[in-house]
């Protein structure tokens, strides 16, 4: 399979494991919920375990490679691939009956210099009917659900907005107060001159957004490990819909640390980044 036939599977295989993953959301079950690991709820952690079954299954059936993201030795050579399967992506929201949560698919490519890169994502929001996805080199599209059948697919590319004055801007923050207060200074600091400032997420959702012109751009601070399947996904989609995706220091994401991540359509970015700190 080239790139764009294996996006294209493995979309196919976000969208089988999102209706499972849908049917246990719209499933009652008990609101309040209890945190047992970062990002994670009793609730989650059972439908996390058969969601991730599902697709590691059906991920090793369609294309060989050299075995999962999390499972990666630690030194890894030049063209070994590695898929990337996340978890639920925005867990509260899931919970909560929202619509806004994803499934995330990433594959991942070492290159000559032994630096891994996503080349392939596809972040599918079952409960909005919606997929996005992009391979390297071909660019990123939308499929929308159609409500009367079939589907529509589209083409994505970021805003045109110019200035951050009358912009749309998302963020995110984590649940730890600490690492909170610094999306929150910049929100208090840019309020008054964006027309919108969203709070919704989840991060790979985002992205997805800046990627599709939704949002002129999207930050938040202090993005761990475990969030690695979800921003990755969302980042080749903002790469191939030629939007911008950094660190707040301008330096490009690592794969292995903790990230302060920032999207944009890369013609706010002069104005936004002073408050990035």
């Amino acid at each position: 399979m080239d790139l764009r036939e294996l996006a294209q599977a493995a979309a196919q295989v976000a969208q089988n494991a999102g209706r499972h993953a849908l049917q246990d959301q719209v499933n009652p079950h008990d609101l309040s919920w209890v945190m047992v690991s970062p990002g994670e709820t009793k609730f989650t952690v059972e439908v996390n375990t058969r969601l991730s079954r599902y697709i590691r299954t059906r991920l090793s059936q369609i294309e060989p490679f050299n075995g999962f993201w999390d499972e990666r030795p630690e030194q890894c050579r030049p063209g070994e691939r590695y898929w990337c399967a996340g978890n639920i992506d925005g867990a509260i929201n899931f919970i909560r009956n929202m619509a806004e949560w994803t499934v995330t698919i990433t594959l991942f490519e070492f290159d000559q210099n032994c630096h891994a890169y996503p080349i392939l994502g596809v972040v599918h929001a079952p409960a909005l009917g919606i997929t996005y996805l992009a391979a390297q080199g071909r660019g990123a599209i939308r499929i929308r659900r159609n409500p009367i059948g079939g589907e529509k697919r589209e083409k994505i590319m970021p805003s045109m907005t110019r200035t951050l004055s009358g912009s749309v801007v998302s963020y995110g923050m984590s649940y730890v107060s600490e690492e909170s207060k610094r999306a929150l200074s910049v929100v208090s600091a840019i309020a008054g001159k964006p027309a919108d400032i969203k709070r919704v997420g989840p991060a790979s959702m985002d992205l997805c957004k800046v990627a599709d012109g939704t949002y002129d751009a999207y930050f938040e601070p202090h993005l761990h490990k475990w969030d690695v399947p979800a921003v990755a996904a969302g980042a080749i989609v903002v790469w191939e819909a030629q939007g911008r995706l950094s660190q707040w220091n301008g330096e490009m994401i690592h794969w292995r640390r903790e990230n302060d991540v920032v999207a944009s359509n890369g013609l706010i970015d002069d104005e936004l980044r002073p408050y990035l700190i």
